[in-house]
């Protein structure tokens, strides 16, 4: 979802799960792509990401993503992925 959504010149087996997404030592991701990963997580998992610091979080690394989406949809009733 990453690589398509935010056109990364990264191929997706590139990409640890526990990379940081954000900052220099990351994929250098900014607020713009932030914004993407939330409309996309809206999207095609169904859950929101309500505020700055909720997404500062869930939004870490790949590892975080897949957390924050199990758990979000688990309080919602909603099965697993």
């Amino acid at each position: 979802m990453m690589v398509e959504n935010l056109m990364l010149k990264v191929a997706k087996e590139d990409i640890r799960d526990d990379q940081p997404l954000f900052g220099p030592e990351g994929l250098g991701l900014d607020s713009i792509d932030a914004l993407e990963l939330v409309v996309g997580l809206e999207k095609k998992f169904g859950v929101t990401v309500p505020n700055s610091e909720t997404a500062r979080l869930a939004l870490a690394s790949v590892n975080s993503i897949y957390d924050y989406v199990l758990t979000k949809r688990s309080e919602m009733g909603m099965p697993p992925l």
